[in-house]
């Protein structure tokens, strides 16, 4: 079967949806803080189901997500949905969940290319996976903070302190999670026939 065949197959839509579920489920993981932009851990699921999905399965997931929850299903942080959600302060962060996803599934990809079996391989892997999981987290808090600056008529300073430095550490340490546990997921599904890769016959 062709590449773009398998990406559809009836499996791999079924681990997109229950992905998805996933996605919801850890969304209500947060701790509200007092600029208004909770904790969540949405920016460690997502980037993970880049992974683990690839980049094409981790963005439609999260695309899913991010549809279910415009149209006012409450599956966002704190059991909230809707358009107003979107685009209130916050939403910039939820818009560009799916560029997570994207890079993480590209640093995935493009590491396996052009790492090899050695060990050295296996470094040049991670170096690449880390640093497109920092891409993207780099992307979501850009396209959060010049979001939250307009909706909330902020300045860069308050934005940066709201959306952006109480973040920091706990984002190093998903960049870190996402990078040892999604290839490892990524592979026990494969081994499980759970998750067809792209390219393989279904």
């Amino acid at each position: 079967m062709n590449n773009k065949s398998s990406r559809w197959s009836a499996r791999n839509l079924t681990t997109i949806a229950l992905f998805t579920a996933v996605i919801v489920v850890v969304s209500q993981l947060s701790v509200p803080l007092p600029g208004g932009v909770p904790m969540t851990l949405q920016t460690f699921i997502i980037p993970l189901a880049g992974v683990v999905l690839g980049a094409f399965g981790g963005t439609m997931s999260t695309l899913l997500y991010v549809l279910l929850g415009a149209i006012g299903i409450p599956v966002f942080a704190g059991f909230t949905g809707g358009l107003g959600i979107v685009l209130g302060m916050t939403g910039g962060f939820i818009v560009s969940f799916p560029l997570m996803a994207l890079t993480a599934g590209w640093g995935d990809s493009l590491g396996r290319k052009v790492s090899g079996k050695n060990a050295s391989g296996k470094a040049l892997y991670y170096v690449i996976l880390v640093v497109m999981l920092v891409v993207g987290s780099a992307l979501n808090y850009v396209v959060g903070t010049i979001w939250f600056m307009v909706a909330a008529e902020a300045s860069f300073a308050t934005a940066f302190s709201a959306c952006v430095a109480p973040f920091i550490p706990t984002a190093i340490l998903k960049v870190v999670l996402v990078a040892i546990l999604g290839p490892a997921i990524r592979t026990a599904l494969i081994k499980a026939h759970v998750l067809v890769p792209a390219g393989a016959a279904t």
